[in-house]
C-alpha cells in the first residue's frame, strides 16, 4: 500500500502529542503528506480555548511533526459533529489513511458521550488505524 495523504485528527488532550510523534514517523516514513486536523465544536462561552490559544498549540504540533520529517499540514473546521467532519475531510483531501487516538471510555462514559473514533472507523472512505491513549498503555511502539 502506497500512502499520500494521511489525516489526523488531534484534540489537544494528553494523548495528541504522542499521537502526532506517531503520524508524523509514519508520514516520513512512507514519504506521505501528514494533514493534522482539530474539529471546533460548539462549547460553552468560558469553557474552552481562545481562538489563539489552538492556533498556538497547533503550531507546535505542526513544527513538532515536520522537526521528525514530514510533510505537514493543518487545519481548524468549525462543525457540530467531530466524526462526520473528519470523515468528510478524509474525502475533501483523499485520505489514504486516518490516524485517530481512541480514548479508552468504556461503560456509562461512552455510552453517554459517544466515541468519535468508532464512528470514523466505521463510516471513513480510507483505511483507519486507531491508537489507543499511550497514557492507557505505555509508549507508542515506533515501527513505522
Amino acid at each position: 500500500m502506497t500512502l499520500s495523504t494521511i489525516l489526523c485528527p488531534i484534540d489537544f488532550s494528553e494523548a495528541t502529542g504522542p499521537l502526532v510523534a506517531y503520524a508524523a514517523t509514519l508520514a516520513a516514513g512512507t514519504g506521505a503528506a501528514l494533514r493534522l486536523l482539530h474539529v471546533l465544536e460548539p462549547q460553552p462561552m468560558l469553557a474552552g480555548p481562545s481562538d489563539l490559544d489552538l492556533a498556538q498549540q497547533l503550531a507546535r504540533y505542526h513544527a513538532s511533526a515536520e522537526a521528525a520529517g514530514a510533510q505537514v499540514s493543518t487545519a481548524i473546521v468549525p462543525g457540530t459533529d467531530a466524526a462526520l467532519e473528519i470523515v468528510e475531510e478524509a474525502r475533501r483531501h483523499s485520505a489514504d489513511i486516518i490516524v485517530i487516538g481512541a480514548h479508552g471510555r468504556t461503560g456509562l462514559s461512552r455510552f453517554l458521550m459517544g466515541s468519535t473514533a468508532e464512528v470514523v472507523v466505521r463510516t471513513a472512505p480510507c483505511v483507519t488505524l486507531l491508537l489507543k491513549s499511550p497514557v492507557e498503555t505505555g509508549a507508542y511502539r515506533k515501527t513505522a
